[in-house]
């Protein structure tokens, strides 16, 4: 099975592009999404409470996303360290939780997945991808994006601090996609992409 993975900055349109890849028939691989699950895990939490206290669980008994984010995110020098415990943590189980959603996929005859992780350089699952996809928009845009989303200018800037510089990304890419116009310009160009790949 064919694994394009999808880079690109904060808000930068990465969701809108897999969502549009899902429509022609690539299968997802969610990265958010096994990190939601991974970090309900009995060991996960256990680990985390051991780190960090009863603060970052919220009533429901199980982390806080945007609680643990307050540390994570810190500046430096508590920021940092704490960030890499985490990832240290879940990171090897969410790459599981991928790999094994990637193998049920491609049991069902699906012939590509799209993998949108925000971290998918950083945590190393770049070596999975087949073909690397950079999304481009303006740092404007996403920034009202992300303020529309209820961040502040400064999460905006802390977040996109610790994960590897644009240039890196758009380095790494096979291929660009311009998401500074409509969502349908942008599909034609994800449909270009898709064609040179299975005609």
């Amino acid at each position: 099975m064919y694994i394009i993975g999808i880079l690109g900055g904060i808000a930068s349109g990465k969701s809108l592009v897999s969502e549009q890849l899902t429509r022609l028939g690539a299968g997802l691989l969610d990265a958010d999404a096994a990190a939601h699950e991974v970090l309900r895990r009995k060991e996960i939490e256990d680990a985390a409470r051991r780190r960090w206290g009863e603060e970052i669980f919220g009533p429901d008994g199980h982390i806080d996303r945007s609680a643990l984010a307050k540390i994570v995110f810190a500046p430096p020098p508590d920021g940092p360290a704490e960030r890499r415990y985490l990832e240290g943590l879940t990171h090897p189980a969410i790459g599981q939780v991928l790999m094994d959603q990637a193998r049920r996929l491609e049991a069902e005859g699906v012939e590509a997945a799209v993998l949108d992780a925000p971290v998918l350089l950083e945590a190393g699952w770049g070596g999975l991808c087949d073909r690397l996809i950079f999304v481009d928009a303006p740092r404007q845009s996403r920034l009202e994006r992300v303020l529309e989303r209820g961040w502040s200018e400064e999460d905006f800037t802390a977040r996109e601090a610790v994960q590897e510089s644009l240039d890196l990304k758009l380095s790494r890419a096979d291929a660009t996609i311009d998401n500074r116009g409509s969502a349908e310009q942008t599909f034609a160009q994800v449909e270009r992409f898709w064609q040179s790949l299975f005609g």
